[in-house]
């Protein structure tokens, strides 16, 4: 990957590859879950734990080869009985639903040993599955192994294999690295389970790109896209109208509800949630957000914050964790939040900021407001009662309390506590000094607009 980052941690949909692996497996119930780790260790390990922290990590010292990955995390685990299903960390698209059926038919079948296969275009790189004339599986060859007729089979080895536990703890030890690479093929156990006389064979995948893994960024964003896709058409296929697949993109753990709409541009992160009847976009990216039934959320950054129902909110607002609108609210144009509650019904329409605050229920906040929550050394909250109608360019030098149905004045500071029903105003009458551009702005445009306009006034014998 060309990255510092290790491959597995790589992330498409809102999951790390091994993440969407892990989602899959615990789809299956399993009763224990083995991860063997071992490039990037201190990195993967405590994602994975994470993730699941059940999963029992093992180390794999060296890298030998599949064989030897396996054969490390079998003897590890002690694993005496039942099925033995190994799956790859760098499969994202690969569904609980299809490891099921794939379990389910190794254990019908009651072999010792199925592959999850799939036929490709273009097998080059993967391993084929060769069969003999009735069409029993016999092998899997690695590519760099195969002959000139086994290179043309389309039938390719995905990677994930089922073992009946017990041959596989026999077996494991018997392994040869007597091949091209130098390594232990997981896939040669097929052989020693047909040589013992036990049952083989492969289940065929219709989807086969779910078995596909990302080696490079370019693959990375092709199996994004694909998994894109897959969940936009989910959620269209549940009653979501999404106007513009194309340039639309939703996590896998984002919740929709019916008749939500989603606009062109619209990026849908993380955990967000979107209510019935809600409008989100377009041009708006919410990460972890919860937006209410029937909101409107129009050109809007947002992470970690709750829209209530049937608010509105944008365009070109910027919400910052912590914020909470309240139902019937409004968040308007160029505004910025920050761990502010804004009540039921309470509006901040323009142009203004407001962090660390609580805004009553009805209140409006002029345009240009600033809640100065920062005095260079911490941060202070400030508390706007309910219905209060403050001016605009407002500046609110924190800790401010505004009481219910209180007043302030245009450009008005305010510092400390304004009781409920009063009207605040530190601005002072304004003061005129007559023929100050024509004094101390000589000879500029200004000064001759202001001596046209006064000897206008002259002439009309009016005051200018």
């Amino acid at each position: 990957m060309r990255s510092k980052t290790p491959k597995m941690l790589h992330a498409i949909g809102g999951r790390s590859l091994v993440g969407h692996v892990l989602a899959a497996v615990e789809q299956l119930s399993p009763r224990r879950v083995v991860t063997v780790i071992g490039h990037q260790r201190e990195l993967v390990g405590p994602h994975v734990s994470e993730r699941m922290p059940t999963a029992q990590l093992v180390v794999q010292e060296e890298q030998g080869g599949t064989g030897h990955a396996v054969r490390v995390g079998v003897e590890a685990a002690d694993v005496a009985t039942g099925t033995v299903l190994v799956a790859y960390g760098d499969t994202p698209l690969l569904t609980g639903e299809s490891l099921r059926d794939f379990v389910a038919t190794h254990e019908a079948a009651q072999r010792a040993v199925s592959v999850l296969s799939g036929v490709v275009p273009d097998p080059s790189g993967y391993g084929r599955i060769v069969r003999d004339a009735d069409g029993d599986v016999v092998r899997i060859v690695e590519h760099k192994d195969a002959d000139r007729d086994e290179l043309e089979i389309a039938e390719v080895n995905s990677g994930i294999m089922a073992f009946e536990a017990g041959f596989l703890r026999e077996a494991l030890p018997r392994l040869s690295n007597d091949n091209a690479k130098g390594e232990y093929y997981l896939t040669d156990l097929l052989g020693l389970a047909r040589e013992a006389g036990l049952q083989i064979g492969a289940h065929v995948l219709d989807d086969v790109v779910q078995t596909e893994g990302a080696n490079d960024r370019a693959q990375l964003a092709g199996l994004a896209r694909i998994l894109n896709d897959r969940v936009l058409n989910r959620w269209m296929k549940e009653g979501v109208t999404i106007v513009d697949p194309a340039t639309t993109w939703i996590d896998v753990d984002v919740d929709l509800a019916q008749d939500v709409t989603i606009l062109p541009g619209t990026q849908l992160l993380g955990a967000t949630s979107v209510g019935e009847d809600a409008v989100v976009g377009p041009d708006t990216t919410l990460r972890d957000c919860e937006v209410g039934a029937g909101a409107h959320v129009v050109r809007v950054h947002g992470e970690l914050a709750v829209v209530g129902a049937g608010a509105d909110v944008g365009p070109f607002s910027y919400l910052r964790p912590g914020t909470r609108l309240g139902a019937g609210g409004k968040i308007g144009g160029f505004v910025e939040t920050k761990n502010a509650v804004i009540g039921t019904g309470a509006k901040v329409p323009h142009l203004s900021y407001v962090g660390d605050a609580e805004i009553g229920e009805g209140t409006n906040i002029g345009a240009g407001t600033i809640f100065a929550n920062y005095d260079g050394v911490a941060k202070h909250r400030s508390v706007v009662g309910k219905h209060a109608r403050t001016g605009s360019n407002n500046t609110f030098v924190a800790p401010v309390e505004i009481g219910d149905g209180a007043a302030t004045g245009g450009g008005t500071v305010v510092r400390g506590t304004v009781p409920p029903g009063a009207l605040a105003v530190s601005a002072g009458p304004v003061r005129l000094i007559e023929g100050w551009a024509l004094d101390k702005r000589a000879g500029t445009a200004q000064a001759d607009a202001a001596r046209e306009a006064l000897d206008a006034a002259d002439e009309a014998g009016t005051d200018a």
